[in-house]
């Protein structure tokens, strides 16, 4: 397997992406049978010019990978609009950057830059002070370290005991070297790190059978599992009884996926393995170590501050009163607006895609997934399944039925962070959130390939590339906020929306059934549309360890109406209905789990037309996968809420009083 820093992440749009001195490399040469392609990523030149992961290690020896995209290769008409003539970047624009353009047609209002440009025309930007900052940079982040350095030691100095050091460490940690590897290649870690990996698990790898690596893998998995669950003292309800029934879902989750599998002679069981040993490290750190609690803890910490921030802006437009108001409209969706606007900025500084990108990579060379695949599944949790989709934009067209299989099913197994502080706002417990957005990054790939695998050719296998949206590119920094602004506007109005029309379906729907149920004699308890999900979704609650009493078929109902409807109508049932208010910490938190994820019906309408409309000429495949990747979602979630179920042992401490009576 080729090392991931042969296969560099690019971050641009440009047809091809070169060094500055490239060797001098002969190309394959055309078979003269074959036909040349105008398209750069099909141009029979450049077949395997990347990494298969089941390729020898000398197979690619002495190659060097160009990246190449692909354009105009299918009759899906592009979504990125063209470039307007009254912008006035385009005469901002340095000369390299104007003839990239190539817009020669003046008659549809393009940018020409022989016909409307000046032979002298200059740059008027001012670039002295990039420049100055290009010169001296050193001399920058060197003072930034020094700042963040007295932060952290006057910390670690003054409130050690009581605010904790671990996170200003990480902190301080993660600048310190990103600081360091702009001047220094990180190449000085991976090199050793390579070295001391093929001569310790490498060739430790060389003395197990090809036959018996899989089973030994499968073996090690379980054993960690076994030890990982049943080694703690029990607790509460948390007996080794209810983590017996977890571990037992949790298989039974894993067997019904592979007998309803497309092609069981075809699944990866690496992918499988790896998944699920992942999610359930993920789940052991967050729930039963300290550092990780405390690392969760800080982060929930953020995210809950994020409320306080938006309400500053609400009680400005209103009154101080009103914004200490829990009215779901006050509360809630003016923090939605506030943190849609800052992830769009942090897109626009590249900080989401660097992010992304790490996490991409480590789940693509852990898991033997294409780069396609670990990019959406990286995305999901932090900015939802449709913009996920949007990273990949220019690869949807040629995607396998796999890989779009995927990319729904990730889609489908998290929740995303514009929608992450509503709940956070109706009190659900954050820790529990978002180590469920993090667990579901493997366990979607590890079921989606279960319940598809690959059985086809991936453009993107080898390689992880993250293309910048050209699409609605923001001017500045202000331009990228002021667009997050209006584009957290149009969510919270939808899910303002969709809340308000489904809670009156509902209503509708009970006010029928419970009318139609009193000539049947149902009237204790009366027949509702959550009754009728609830003992449906009875045997998932049991599967999942939910205590074996009146319990069972609270969060069965629970469950059920987050299938028919979605998560926001069921985490609102769980936190302000008083049906619920008596739910033991073992089921509460369990169903917080079970919940965190839009695989409900209503979603299949965002996922089909955002893949729809990003390649029209797929939407026939996205329909007909839909209903699988819907499925594959929530059991990938089921699976998380499983292994809660095993590994936590004090649930009280991730409820306050406030949320659970809220």
């Amino acid at each position: 397997m080729a090392a991931a820093s042969d296969f560099p992440l690019n971050t641009t749009t440009t047809t091809t992406t070169t060094s500055p001195n490239p060797p001098t490399l002969n190309p394959p040469p055309v078979e003269p049978h074959r036909t040349p392609s105008s398209d750069a990523a099909l141009d029979p030149s450049h077949e395997h010019h990347h990494g298969h992961l089941h390729h020898d290690a000398n197979a690619e020896q002495g190659r060097i990978d160009d990246v190449a995209y692909s354009k105009g290769t299918t009759l899906d008409k592009s979504t990125i609009p063209n470039e307007s003539p009254h912008d006035h970047d385009l005469h901002r624009r340095r000369p390299a950057d104007k003839a990239a353009l190539d817009l020669n047609d003046a008659e549809k209002g393009t940018y020409s830059p022989n016909a409307s440009a000046e032979p002298d025309e200059r740059d008027p930007r001012d670039h002295k002070w990039s420049n100055f900052y290009a010169r001296y940079r050193i001399f920058f982040h060197l003072l930034i370290w020094l700042v963040f350095t007295g932060w952290w030691i006057a910390g670690l100095v003054l409130h050690r005991y009581d605010l904790g050091w671990v996170v200003p460490f990480l902190l301080w940690l993660a600048i310190t070297l990103r600081l360091v590897f702009f001047h220094i290649p990180i190449t000085i870690l991976t090199k050793p790190m390579h070295v001391v990996w093929n001569n310790t698990g490498v060739r430790v790898a060389a003395f197990v059978p090809e036959k018996l690596k899989l089973p030994a893998g499968a073996a090690l998995v379980v054993a960690v599992i076994l030890v990982g669950a049943f080694a703690s003292p029990e607790s509460q309800d948390n007996t080794r009884e209810n983590r017996a029934v977890s571990l037992f879902g949790l298989l039974v989750f894993i067997v019904v996926l592979w007998g309803t599998s497309k092609n069981r002679k075809m699944v990866k069981w690496h992918t499988v393995i790896v998944g699920m040993l992942v999610q359930f490290i993920i789940a052991l750190f967050v729930l039963r170590t300290t550092t990780g609690y405390d690392i969760f803890n800080f982060i929930s910490g953020l995210a809950r501050s994020l409320l306080g921030f938006a309400g500053q802006g609400t009680a400005f437009l209103t009154s101080e009163e009103t914004a200490k108001l829990t009215w779901f409209i006050i509360g809630v969706l003016p923090a939605i607006i506030f943190f849609v606007a800052l992830v769009q900025l942090l897109y626009y500084w590249g900080t989401l895609q660097w992010f992304i990108g790490k996490f991409a990579v480590f789940f693509f060379w852990s898991m033997r997934v294409s780069g396609a695949e670990a990019v959406v599944a990286a995305a999901s949790p932090f900015v939802g399944q449709g913009e996920s989709a949007m990273l990949i934009k220019p690869f949807v067209a040629h995607l396998t039925q796999a890989e779009l299989h995927q990319v729904m099913t990730s889609g489908f197994a998290t929740i995303a962070g514009s929608v992450l502080v509503a709940y956070i706002g109706l009190g659900v417990n954050p820790q529990a959130l978002i180590s469920s957005c993090v667990m579901s990054i493997p366990a979607s790939l590890a079921i989606s390939k279960l319940r598809y695998p690959e059985t086809e050719e991936t453009l993107t296998a080898g390689r992880v590339v993250i293309p910048d949206d050209d699409e609605h590119k923001a001017a500045n920094s202000l331009h990228a906020f002021a667009n997050g602004a209006w584009l957290g506007l149009k969510i919270a109005g939808m899910i303002l929306s969709t809340l308000l029309c489904i809670l009156a379906l509902l209503g509708l729907l009970n006010g029928l059934l419970t009318w139609w149920g009193r000539y049947l004699n149902i009237n204790d308890p009366p027949l509702t549309v959550e009754l009728i999900v609830g003992y449906i979704c009875y045997p998932i609650a049991f599967l999942l360890g939910v205590p074996r009493n009146e319990d069972l078929l609270k969060v069965a109902q629970l469950i059920g109406t987050k299938l028919i409807a979605n998560e926001f109508v069921a985490y609102t049932n769980l936190q302000s209905d008083p049906a619920y208010a008596d739910l033991s910490p073992r089921s509460r938190l369990i169903a917080t789990y079970a919940l965190c994820g839009f695989a409900n019906i209503g979603s299949l309408g965002t996922q089909i037309g955002v893949l729809s409309q990003i390649a029209p000429s797929r939407g026939g495949d996205v329909s007909r996968l839909a209903i699988s990747a819907l499925l594959a979602g929530a059991i990938s979630t089921f699976t998380s809420a499983s292994i809660a179920g095993l590994l936590v042992t004090d649930q009280a401490q991730f409820f306050t009083p406030s949320a659970v009576s809220s």
